[in-house]
């Protein structure tokens, strides 16, 4: 069931894919053009830039994994299994919705996140133009807490974990499936960005992912 929670997370760090190129794409297009331009090496760099941001979601999935072992300590084990698993269900129906366009709600999560970027984004700005490796990890480490709906809805998924490691290697998962999509927009920036913003694209990224969070209700009634 781990295993299976893990691979889930990867498909939905790859189908959201067509989220991150398509509504955040201005921004990391931008940047992935900027270190093209900047330095002969641009696909390293963006490779050390995609691994800062894994990174931090592989800590922000660690300190989530760790909220929910201690809201599990006031519920039965099993109880608070079950709940935390309905909740993860809810919210990857939620992200489907949201990543085919039908119901924006996540967008008023991203918000919330608002507050924290304010103060950590111009952190991120003293290494423009990136000219080394260590200089885009850290990048990287600062932009992986951008407000976004996507990763805030499987940071929640990721209380339900059960622990520390498992929250850490759910968004590890996760940052490693939206890979692929943000590293081949740094060769095509342009014409990726336009073919993700189909419509028919991003519905059959959404249905792909509320069947995954239907499974987990699934999952829910048969344990």
């Amino acid at each position: 069931m781990i295993e299976f929670g893990y691979l889930s997370a990867f498909l939905v760090g790859l189908l959201g894919g067509v989220h991150c190129v398509g509504m955040c794409g201005g921004i990391v297009s931008a940047l992935t053009i900027s270190l093209n331009k900047q330095h002969s090496s641009g696909f390293q760099l963006h490779l050390a830039y995609s691994f800062g941001r894994i990174l931090s979601y592989a800590l922000a999935g660690a300190m989530m994994g760790g909220l929910g072992i201690m809201l599990a300590g006031f519920l039965p084990v099993q109880v608070a299994q079950h709940m935390l698993l309905a909740l993860a269900g809810v919210f990857m129906i939620l992200l489907g919705l949201y990543l085919a366009g039908w119901w924006t709600v996540l967008t008023r999560i991203e918000k919330l996140g608002g507050f924290l970027w304010k103060r950590i984004e111009p952190l991120g700005r003293r290494y423009l133009p990136v000219q080394h490796w260590n200089q885009a990890v850290i990048l990287g480490l600062v932009w992986g807490w951008i407000p976004c709906g996507l990763v805030y809805s499987v940071l929640i998924w990721s209380v339900s974990a059960g622990s520390v490691l498992q929250g850490s290697l759910l968004m590890l998962a996760f940052g490693l499936g939206t890979l692929p999509n943000l590293l081949a927009m740094g060769m095509v920036a342009e014409k990726m960005i336009q073919h993700v913003r189909r419509p028919a694209v991003r519905q059959v990224a959404g249905m792909l992912v509320i069947l995954m969070g239907c499974y987990n209700f699934y999952m829910v009634i048969a344990w």
